[in-house]
């Protein structure tokens, strides 16, 4: 489900996750509270530029994915001839066939057993024949994209589906443009799908927005962030399933103007870094996971989040909140802190046959520092002027977010990795223990392409969202 990016990387920089629901396999994340940023969209590698490499040079003729909307699908794509070279205008057709939607389609066998006995077998493949041309088994997503100049890249896209439940195309027009230090983002989608943190997806009729961050960089040093976004339109659960509860709708999605600004500081710092020499005349699998180290990472940073119009609506700060927060009859603004702390341990060089790499990552996000400080000081004064123990809320205010990540080779340039949410749940009673401390995992299993550097195919799992996928990754640690 998730990018599957290093903790290390923060929390609050959320990209674009991955999903299976979609051709594209885009959606971006709905937060229900405006600290946790949700800024920074970096760009990615557009999923009919994977689906290409994977069928030119990994012999793949179909890629499968699976979701709990559509069950298993089988992906193909069809470059459109053009006249430009394929570096400076790339064309595609992405089509996706349900196999599941067209197996219950089919009769029962018992009848079809019948069938074959009353008709001929031509008569019995026309029958087949019919079913495999129905539409509602297929959805495509025509993807075009021009190198504008160096710096500049324009995508559009149009994507149709032929299920009952997904029938209004879905448009998008992106444009990235390359500073020196700087990314700028400009996108338009109607509409576009969004996932919230209980894993519901979302329609939104229209969203325009602009993205103005910093490079991505793994030094020490500051870093800013800046967007609007405008949301029109009623958003409705992409699923229309019955359910018992409503799902209520997350604030962040109604209409109405949104911007936030964020500055972070960051400091990474080694705490042992491996000087033993590497094989000779060996390349790693990945030339980025080929130095064993322990080292740590720390930011800090405050985001001032202005909004207009209904998705102005927010929970009302609790007494002794000591973050700015002012609200209006149909706006609000706020300013708060926030922090992260991470740990990253390596094993190996990434270059024998057996067991040559240990990845172990880990990091705790304080999405609201003054929310913990609150929280913690009224735990603290709840001790020192009383004697019983606290309550079972006011320990579980102070619990930050957290999440670990585990990555093991298991032969060559395969390994097997692990993400997950790690959070104490004090206030649910389940039946295992592990159920209270480890959520949302997404289990992965990676290919390194060696001769590419760094570079992997992966193939993920999310039990949460009941979703699989085969994604192409670059230069990602």
């Amino acid at each position: 489900m998730k990018k599957l990016r290093w903790a290390t990387d923060g929390g609050f920089w959320e990209v674009d996750l991955s999903t299976a629901v979609t051709v594209d396999g885009v959606a971006r994340p709905a937060r229900e509270d405006p600290i946790p940023l949700g800024l920074s969209r970096g760009t990615r590698l557009s999923r009919p530029k994977q689906i290409d490499f994977f069928q030119r040079f990994m012999s793949m003729p179909f890629v499968p994915s699976f979701s709990n909307s559509n069950g298993l699908s089988f992906h193909r794509l069809i470059s459109l001839p053009l006249p430009l070279p394929p570096d400076t205008w790339f064309s595609t057709l992405l089509g996706r066939f349900d196999v599941r939607n067209f197996t219950s389609s089919l009769p029962p066998r018992q009848q079809r057993q019948m069938q074959q006995q009353q008709d001929s077998d031509a008569s019995f493949l026309h029958t087949v024949w019919t079913h495999v041309l129905n539409p509602s088994f297929y959805a495509l997503n025509f993807c075009s994209e021009w190198l504008l100049t160096p710096e500049d890249t324009l995508l559009l896209s149009l994507e149709k589906h032929g299920s009952s439940h997904d029938t209004i195309p879905r448009k998008k027009a992106v444009l990235h443009h390359k500073f020196s230090d700087h990314n700028l983002t400009i996108e338009a989608a109607s509409p576009t799908l969004f996932v919230d943190g209980l894993g519901n997806y979302w329609d939104v009729p229209f969203t325009l927005g602009l993205d103005f961050a910093s490079l991505p960089s793994s030094d020490s040093g500051m870093s800013s962030h800046f967007c609007i976004n405008r949301t029109s339109g009623s958003p409705h659960k992409y699923d229309t399933t019955p359910v018992s509860v409503p799902v209520p709708v997350p604030p962040s999605l109604l209409p109405g103007l949104c911007a936030k600004c964020a500055v972070s500081f960051k400091n990474n710092f080694d705490i042992w870094r491996s000087q033993a020499p590497k094989t000779k005349l060996v390349q790693p699998y990945d030339m980025f996971l080929s130095n064993p180290h322990i080292s740590a990472s720390a930011i800090i940073g405050t985001v001032i989040t202005a909004s207009l119009g209904e998705n102005s609506v927010r929970a009302k700060a609790e007494d002794g909140w000591f973050g700015f927060q002012a609200k209006g009859a149909n706006s609000a603004i706020s300013a708060d802190l926030f922090a992260t702390a991470s740990l990253s341990a390596q094993h190996g060089n990434f270059q024998k046959l057996f067991l040559d790499l240990t990845r172990i990552n880990a990091r705790v996000d304080v999405p609201s520092v003054s929310k913990f400080v609150v929280g913690a000081s009224r735990l603290a004064v709840d001790l020192y002027n009383s004697r019983q123990a606290p309550s079972v809320e006011a320990i579980q205010s102070i619990c930050p977010s957290a999440s670990l990540s585990i990555q093991q080779q298991i032969c060559g340039p395969l390994s097997f990795r692990i993400d997950c949410g790690v959070s104490v749940d004090m206030t649910k009673k389940k039946e295992w223990w592990y159920m209270n401390v480890i959520n949302d995992p997404v289990y992965a299993a990676e290919y390194a392409l060696q001769v590419l550097g760094s570079a992997k195919a992966v193939a993920w799992y999310s039990p949460k969202q009941r979703e699989f996928m085969i994604e192409l990754r670059f230069f990602e640690t």
